[in-house]
């Protein structure tokens, strides 16, 4: 691994990528960058952050469905729940 340069971390875990490196990376202002740990040391890449739902095309369905019907109203979670499964 060849070391470039170095750099301190603050008080708050941070640390200023030097201009060398973000420039042979192509960082820029907003890039986000992944961390990765090797046997030779930390991995610094350049990555792209994609938003993944935490929901399958079945739920999504159901929670349009909730959503689209009117004057639904549930007292308790159970009952929501037992709503949502019916569907």
């Amino acid at each position: 691994m060849t070391i470039i340069h170095t750099a301190k971390v603050t008080s708050k875990g941070q640390i200023t990528i030097p201009n060398r490196v973000r420039k042979i990376l192509n960082l820029r202002e907003g890039t986000s960058v992944a961390f990765g740990l090797s046997k030779e040391g930390v991995v610094l890449l350049p990555c792209r952050v994609t938003a993944e739902s935490p929901y399958t095309s079945k739920e999504w369905k159901k929670i349009e469905k909730i959503a689209s019907s009117k004057g639904v109203y549930y007292v308790g979670s159970k009952d929501a729940k037992k709503h949502i499964e019916a569907l």
